[in-house]
C-alpha cells in the first residue's frame, strides 16, 4: 500500500508536473487541481534549461508551481505555444506544438503553467526616476514592430523644469526599428515600462536592469564615448543620459568631473584635434594652445582640445620668483635657454618654454662656493637624481615598445559599467566651490647637467669682485656689493693667488673672488745692502683696484706680479746705502720709493699698475732683519752707546724742559693771582663806589631833612634866645644886686676871718711852710669836695655848673686860686 501512494500524482491548485511515458516517450502535463495513480511506466522528469533536455527526478521534485506574475511584474515565456495556449488546468494535457526559439514578454497579471520545453522568467516591470534609464534590444524586429504599441509605458510627470530635454529623446519610430537596435528608455519620459515581445532589456554587468543616469551641477561636465570613437561633452546643470552606443567615460571610478579652475597664474597645455572656429579666431587641426586664466577663468573641455599632460600633471602654474633670485628656461624652437629675474611670478608657455636646473660640477661648486658644503652635497644629489631619472626614462621606453594591451583589458574596456553609481564629481563637491590644494604645483621641470632649481646666484660682498664669460666671448667684471644671477651659458673666470710668505709659485690659491678694496698683501724681500750685506724686509701693501673693471683680471696671479716687480725695485734702491744708514732710515725709504714723495697736500700718490688697474695706497714696513749675526750685534752695541748718550741728554733736556715749565707755570700762577686780586680789587672798588652812592644819596636826603629840621629848630631858639636874654638881663640885675649884699657881707666875714687867721698864723709859725702848704692843700681839696657836695643842688637849680657856682662863692678868696690852677690842669689833658 505505501508504494502505490508513493506512484499517486496529486497535485493542489498553482502546481503542475511533468511525467515521461517510458514506452513512447511522450511527455504529459498534469495540471493541478489533479490526482493520479501512476504506473510503473511513468516516470517524473523536469525540463533541464541549461542543457535543454528532460532529466529524471524524483515525484516530489517533479512538482512545480505555475509561473504567476501579478501586476506590475511580466512573464518572458521562451519557446510559445503555436496556438498561444497553454496546459488547461485540472487535467492531464499532451503536448502541444512550440514555436521553438521564440518567446514573448507577457506581463501580469497572469497565472498558467508551462508546457514541456517552454522556460519563463518572472521579472517585476521597471520602474524609473527622472535620472534614470533601461537599455533595450531589439531581438525580432517584426514581432517589436508589431507589438510596440503593447508595451507597458506609462509617461514620467516629475521631469524638473530646469533641466533641459537632451536632442534625441523624442519618440521612437517603431516603423524603423532593426534586428540588434539598442534603444535608451528614458526616465525622464518614462516612469515604468515593460518592453513589448521582440523587445527584451538589457541588464548591466552587476545584474541591474535600472541604470543610472549622469545628474550635472553647475561647473561639472562628464564625457560620453560613442563606438565610432567620438565624443560628446555635456556640461552642468543637466541629466546625461547616454545614447544606446555610448558609454561615460570613467577615472578612477568617477563619471562626472568638475570644470578646471584657472588665474592670472595658472594655465592648462592643449592640443587640437579637430579643427573649429571661436569668435573670429579659426583654429586647425596640431595647433596647440595655452589657455592661463587671463583668457578664460573656467575651462570645460571640448571635443576639438585635447589636454598635453607630463606625468601627473595637468594644471601649469606660475613659479614665485622673489627678488635677487632667478630661473633659466630652455626655449624648446631655439634652444636658448634664458633667465627670468624676480620679483615676478613666472608661467613659462610650455608650448615654447620649459625650466631647466643647472648642476654644477664638484670643483665648480668648491670654487664658486667655498666652504659651503651643503652645497657640494646637494649638487650631487640632484646629479644623481637626474641619472636615475635617465635610466628610468629609457627603461619606460623600452617597456612601451614591448607591451600590448591584452585582450582582457580590451573586453573590460568594452564591457565598462554605464550604470555606476558613483554620484560625486572627483575631489568632492558641496555646493559650488573650488577645493584648491595647500601648496602649489610646479610646472614641469626638464633637468639638465647643471645646477640647481633656480638661476646660479652670486652675492658679492663689499669689496669684491668676479669675472664673468659666456660661451659666445664676452666678459664683464661685476663689483660688488650686488647680487648677480648668472645666465645659463656664463661661467666665473678664476685666478691664481700665491700664498705664504715669502711670495712663490709653489703653493697657489684659485679662487673667482677677486677683492678689490682694502686688500692686503704681505711679502719678504731679502736684498743686499753698499757694504754686502744681506738685510730681510718684512712688507704689508695696501692695494685697491681702481679704473677700468674689464683690467683687473688681465694678470691671472697679481700677486707674484706686485711682489716680483716691487722686489726688484728694492734689490736697486737698496743698494745705494749702507747696512747702518738703511738700518736706521729704512722704513722712510722703503714708504718714499712705493708710495713717493709728500706732496704740497701731504698725500703720496702711490704706486700704479697700469697693466691690471693694482693701485698700491699704503705699505707697512713690519720688519728688518739683519742676516749677519756678527754685523748685527756690532751695530746693535753702537746704536746701544748712542742710545744711551741720547737717553741722557734727553734726560737733561727733558730736566730743562721740565724746570722751564715750572718756572714758567709758577710765573704764570703768580700772574693768575695778580690779576685775580686786581680784578678783586676792582670788584670791592665798583662795589664801595656803588655803596658810596648809596649813602651819599641816604646822605644828602638825611640832610636835607635835618636842615629843614635845623631851620625850624634855629627859628624856635632864636625866639627862645630873645626871650632868655631878657630873663637873663633881669636875672644878672637880680644876681647883681646878690653878690653886691654878698661881697659886702663876705667882706666883713673875710675881715673877722683875717683876723682869727692872723690869730691862728702867729701861733702856728712855728710849722714849716711846705707842711703848710700841704695842710692848706688837703684843706682846701676837702673844701672844695664838701662845697661841691653842699652846691650841687644850686648849680641843679640855676642851670650851672657846680664849679661856676662854687666859683661865684670863691670869687676873690684864695680858693679863687686852686679851682683856676684845677681848672687849667684839665685843659692841657683836654688838649693832649
Amino acid at each position: 500500500m505505501s508504494n502505490n501512494r508513493e506512484r499517486d500524482l496529486v497535485l493542489a491548485p498553482n502546481e503542475y508536473a511533468f511525467i515521461s511515458d517510458q514506452t513512447k516517450g511522450n511527455v504529459i502535463t498534469y495540471v493541478g487541481p489533479y490526482k493520479t495513480s501512476m504506473a510503473n511506466t511513468d516516470q517524473p522528469v523536469y525540463f533541464n534549461q541549461q542543457k535543454k533536455t528532460f532529466d529524471s527526478c524524483s515525484l516530489e521534485d517533479a512538482i512545480k508551481t505555475f509561473a504567476t506574475a501579478p501586476e506590475g511584474w511580466y512573464i518572458v515565456l521562451k519557446n510559445p505555444s503555436v496556438n498561444g495556449k497553454q496546459p488547461q488546468v485540472g487535467t492531464s494535457n499532451t503536448s502541444s506544438d512550440l514555436q521553438i526559439g521564440r518567446k514573448v514578454n507577457l506581463p501580469g497579471p497572469c497565472f498558467f503553467s508551462l508546457w514541456p520545453g517552454q522556460m519563463g522568467h518572472i521579472t517585476e516591470g521597471h520602474h524609473l526616476r527622472s535620472n534614470e534609464y533601461l537599455i533595450v534590444r531589439v531581438y525580432e524586429e517584426e514581432q517589436a514592430r508589431t507589438n510596440w504599441d503593447n508595451a507597458v509605458m506609462t509617461p514620467q510627470n516629475s521631469n524638473p523644469e530646469n533641466i533641459e530635454e537632451e536632442e534625441g529623446s523624442g519618440e521612437i519610430n517603431a516603423e524603423e526599428l532593426s534586428m540588434g537596435q539598442l534603444l535608451v528608455i528614458r526616465g525622464n519620459n518614462v516612469s515604468f515600462y515593460i518592453p513589448p515581445t521582440g523587445v527584451e532589456v538589457l541588464k548591466d554587468k552587476k545584474g541591474h536592469y535600472v541604470r543610472k543616469a549622469v545628474t550635472l551641477e553647475r561647473l561639472e561636465y562628464c564625457m560620453l564615448l560613442d563606438e565610432d570613437g567620438n565624443k560628446r561633452y555635456v556640461k552642468g546643470p543637466a541629466v546625461v543620459f547616454p545614447q544606446p552606443t555610448e558609454r561615460f567615460v570613467e577615472k578612477q571610478g568617477f563619471r562626472k568631473f568638475k570644470a578646471i579652475e584657472l588665474n592670472e597664474n595658472s594655465g592648462i597645455y592643449v592640443k587640437v584635434i579637430a579643427p573649429y572656429t571661436e569668435g573670429e579666431q579659426s583654429y586647425k587641426v596640431g595647433d596647440e594652445l595655452f589657455i592661463t586664466g587671463k583668457d578664460q577663468m573656467i575651462y570645460y573641455p571640448g571635443p576639438e582640445h585635447a589636454l598635453v599632460k607630463y606625468g601627473e600633471q595637468e594644471i601649469y602654474h606660475a613659479v614665485a620668483i622673489p627678488h635677487g633670485e632667478g630661473r633659466y628656461f630652455l626655449n624648446r624652437n631655439t634652444g636658448k635657454i634664458g633667465l627670468e629675474k624676480g620679483p615676478c611670478m613666472f608661467l613659462p608657455d610650455p608650448r615654447e618654454a620649459v625650466i631647466v636646473r643647472r648642476i654644477l660640477t664638484p670643483k665648480q661648486t668648491k670654487l664658486w662656493f667655498p666652504g659651503n658644503e651643503e652645497a657640494l652635497v646637494y649638487n650631487n644629489r640632484l646629479k644623481e637624481i637626474s641619472e636615475r631619472q635617465q635610466e628610468k626614462l629609457l627603461k619606460n621606453k623600452k617597456a612601451q615598445k614591448s607591451k600590448m594591451p591584452p585582450i582582457q583589458q580590451q573586453q573590460a574596456l568594452i564591457d565598462m559599467d554605464l550604470s555606476a553609481a558613483e554620484e560625486t564629481a572627483i575631489g568632492g563637491i558641496v555646493g559650488n566651490t573650488f577645493d584648491r590644494k595647500e601648496d602649489m604645483t610646479k610646472p614641469r621641470v626638464l633637468t639638465l647637467n647643471n645646477k640647481y632649481e633656480g638661476a646660479v646666484t652670486i652675492d658679492l660682498w663689499t669689496g669684491y669682485a668676479v669675472l664673468v664669460t659666456s660661451k659666445s666671448g664676452e666678459r664683464k667684471v661685476i663689483a660688488g656689493p650686488q647680487t648677480y644671477l648668472l645666465e645659463y651659458d656664463e661661467m666665473l673666470q678664476g685666478v691664481e693667488l700665491s700664498t705664504g710668505t715669502p711670495k712663490t709659485d709653489d703653493r697657489t690659491l684659485r679662487t673667482v673672488y677677486l677683492r678689490v678694496l682694502n686688500n692686503k698683501v704681505s711679502d719678504v724681500i731679502r736684498a743686499e745692502t753698499k757694504d754686502f750685506c744681506d738685510i730681510d724686509i718684512s712688507v704689508s701693501y695696501r692695494v685697491n683696484f681702481v679704473g677700468e673693471k674689464n683690467k683687473w683680471f688681465n694678470v691671472e696671479n697679481y700677486v707674484k706680479f706686485l711682489t716680483d716687480h716691487l722686489r726688484s725695485v728694492l734689490r736697486n734702491s737698496l743698494k745705494q746705502y749702507s747696512v747702518s744708514d738703511f738700518y736706521a732710515n729704512g722704513i722712510s725709504i722703503v714708504r718714499d720709493l712705493i708710495l713717493g714723495e709728500r706732496g704740497e697736500d701731504g698725500k703720496r700718490k702711490g704706486w700704479l699698475f697700469e697693466e691690471n688697474g693694482m693701485h698700491i695706497y699704503e705699505v707697512e714696513v713690519l720688519g728688518l732683519k739683519i742676516l749677519d749675526k756678527d754685523i748685527e750685534g756690532l751695530l746693535f752695541k753702537t746704536k746701544h752707546n748712542e742710545i744711551r748718550k741720547n737717553i741722557e741728554l734727553s734726560n737733561r733736556q727733558k730736566d730743562l724742559v721740565f724746570t722751564k715749565e715750572v718756572e714758567s707755570l709758577n710765573q704764570e700762577m703768580a700772574a693768575t693771582k695778580s690779576e685775580t686780586h686786581q680784578v678783586g680789587l676792582e670788584l670791592e672798588k665798583v662795589a664801595l663806589n656803588k655803596e658810596m652812592e648809596v649813602e651819599l644819596t641816604r646822605i644828602n636826603s638825611a640832610y636835607q631833612t635835618q636842615k629843614e629840621q635845623l631851620e625850624a629848630s634855629l627859628k624856635a631858639q632864636q625866639q627862645e634866645l630873645e626871650i632868655n636874654r631878657l630873663k637873663l638881663a633881669q636875672e644878672k640885675e637880680n644876681q647883681a644886686l646878690q653878690l653886691e649884699t654878698a661881697q659886702l657881707l663876705l667882706e666883713q666875714r673875710l675881715q673877722e676871718l683875717q683876723s682869727d687867721v692872723d690869730a691862728v698864723v702867729q701861733k702856728a709859725g712855728a710849722i714849716s711852710p711846705d707842711l703848710i702848704a700841704a695842710l692848706q692843700a688837703f684843706g682846701d681839696k676837702a673844701l672844695a669836695e664838701k662845697m661841691a657836695e653842699t652846691m650841687a643842688p644850686l648849680s641843679i637849680i640855676g642851670g650851672k655848673s657846680v664849679v661856676d657856682v662854687f666859683a661865684n662863692l670863691v670869687k676873690g678868696t684864695k680858693l679863687e686860686k686852686v679851682l683856676n690852677l684845677a681848672a687849667e690842669k684839665d685843659a692841657d689833658v683836654i688838649l693832649e
